[in-house]
């Protein structure tokens, strides 16, 4: 069949997640008088990611609410940086740390260069969506923050209101609905190989992954996915 829409995950894709994260985490520690409770800058970034791909996959399963898994994250976080009494942390000051930090990260966020380049040239010629493992809300609010709301279909998609996470075929399925084609009129472009690409293939999308880094993986292609460096291959189509 004809490609006739294209669906996105956001971060790492359309949102240049990990550079906001790391601004700022250290903006925040900086103006927190924790900065001292690492011995660097870097030390200080894989601590807080090793806790977010601790936590946020319970957030995924439906073990944590989003709330609860930015509050665990923050009680190991602190209890790391030595910060005395962490792990009784009350959710409400948990959450009001996270939010502090929030407002550094959120000061700076912004979507990839070649994003927008890409979409204009996709708007028009496909239906364009979004399938994130998020909350829709959050999703929402960053990519009208970020300037790119206008050009998605809605609803968008995301794990926590449709009940599944990437890889489940479900959520790539929803996002098809939403769209209004079927499976095999959709590509998928998303950052992460298993979660993202091989989750829309097994779904019956085209898949495409973006592989910013070019880490490669050999495999692919015999594997039925696309490859792409950038966002701007996807000019002529995906």
């Amino acid at each position: 069949m004809t490609i006739r829409g294209v669906l996105f995950d956001v971060d790492g894709t359309l949102y240049d997640y990990e550079e906001a994260e790391e601004a700022g985490l250290h903006e925040h520690l900086v103006a927190e008088g924790l900065s001292a409770g690492f011995a660097s800058r870097a030390e200080a970034l894989r601590v807080w990611r090793e806790v977010r791909e601790a936590e946020y996959p319970r957030f995924l399963s439906g073990e944590l609410t989003f709330a609860a898994q930015k509050a665990a994250r923050i009680r190991r976080f602190l209890a790391a940086a030595g910060v005395a009494g962490a792990t009784g942390t009350t959710d409400e000051a948990a959450a009001a740390w996270f939010a502090s930090y929030a407002v550094h990260r959120d000061a700076v966020r912004r979507a990839f260069e070649d994003v927008r380049p890409a979409l204009g040239a996709l708007a028009g010629r496909f239906r364009l969506g979004v399938v994130s493992n998020s909350v829709t809300a959050h999703q929402r609010a960053k990519l009208e923050a970020i300037g790119l709301l206008h050009y998605f279909t809605e609803p968008l998609v995301c794990s926590q209101e449709h009940g599944a996470a990437k890889p489940a075929a479900s959520i790539f399925l929803a996002g098809c609905e939403a769209l209004g084609l079927a499976p095999a009129e959709v590509a998928y472009v998303g950052d992460d190989y298993e979660k993202d690409a091989v989750g829309a293939r097994d779904a019956g999308l085209r898949a495409v992954w973006l592989d910013r880094s070019a880490s490669g993986r050999p495999d692919a292609a015999a594997a039925g996915i696309r490859v792409i460096a950038s966002l701007a291959e996807l000019a002529t189509g995906p």
